[in-house]
């Protein structure tokens, strides 16, 4: 029951070209804009599209791959969990950010022209 305890996975577009950091540990993160599209029929029959988009972000070897492959508008998978964090602004109001932590990437649609 453990594994199901805060797990996310995610099928959606990548929003723009990731942002890849190498941090002076020898770190590497890779961060990214996930689109993901629920689509619904509203009271008249018509076709809706409710995109939600999801900030991702991945440490080590999935972020040497999202570096190689994902380009923007590629369809990814992520498998991962959530984390909420807090900063403060200059004007001293308290923010949360919801954030999913990549385990695994799924590449979907093809080869990347990368």
């Amino acid at each position: 029951m453990s594994t199901i305890k805060n797990h996310v996975q995610l099928i959606g577009n990548v929003g723009q070209e990731p942002t890849i950091t190498n941090l002076e540990s020898g770190k590497k993160v890779a961060r990214l804009s996930l689109a993901t599209n629920e689509n619904y029929k509203n009271s008249k029959g018509e076709r809706q599209t409710n995109t939600n988009w999801h900030t991702v972000i991945a440490w080590g070897k999935t972020a040497d791959i999202i570096e190689r492959y994902v380009i923007q508008g590629k369809e990814i998978g992520i498998v991962g969990q959530l984390k909420t964090r807090s900063y403060e602004t200059k004007e001293g109001d308290k923010r949360y950010l919801t954030e999913v932590i990549a385990n695994e990437i799924l590449l979907l649609n093809g080869n990347p022209s990368k």
